[in-house]
């Protein structure tokens, strides 16, 4: 995805793909993808929402809640538009789908994505990390004498995670060539 805000848009669709949900739903569901460490907040999911309703890819409706609050709950329903949008999403893919964010955000929906798409985006992630663990391979080979013994250790998880990534890619290729 080429931004935060396109990736959120991007998961926003897919979960809203699946089924009608309110807004604490969905931010739960978010965290799901991002993670804990990169918590979302209303502050910016509101508004996302609210682009999102303006330019037609969703309308909202408002259920009574069943609990002891007076207050209705908004769920977010996707219309027509927003189907088409998250299909063309879907399809799309360029170096922004195998970055960090975006291939996060990619792999959590990639069931409606075509096995052509999906083998493209897996090599591509495939190619990133390679990239970036001959990157810090030399890095670890040429370390300085004295350099902050954290820092070295730092690249040496690095290096692991990217080659236990690297590893897993590589068998989703090939169940995904089959």
């Amino acid at each position: 995805m080429r931004s935060r805000g396109e990736s959120l848009e991007f998961a926003l669709l897919g979960f809203l793909e699946q089924s009608d949900l309110h807004g604490y739903e969905l931010r739960k569901r978010l965290t799901t993808i991002f993670g804990p460490f990169r918590a979302l907040s209303f502050s910016v999911l509101y508004p996302q929402l609210r682009r999102m309703l303006e330019s037609g890819l969703i309308e909202e409706s408002f259920l009574a809640d069943a609990g002891m609050s007076r207050r209705s709950r908004i769920v977010y329903r996707l219309t027509e538009k927003g189907r088409q949008r998250f299909r063309d999403l879907t399809e799309r893919v360029g170096p922004d789908t195998w970055e960090d964010e975006g291939f996060e955000v990619r792999f959590a929906f990639f069931s409606p994505t075509t096995p052509s798409n999906r083998l493209r985006i897996l090599e591509g992630r495939h190619r990133r990390l390679r990239e970036r663990a001959e990157i810090l391979r030399a890095e670890l080979e040429r370390s300085p004498v004295g350099i902050d013994k954290y820092l070295e250790e730092w690249r040496r998880h690095s290096l692991d995670s990217y080659e236990r990534e690297i590893t897993w890619l590589e068998d989703m290729i090939n169940t995904e060539r089959k």
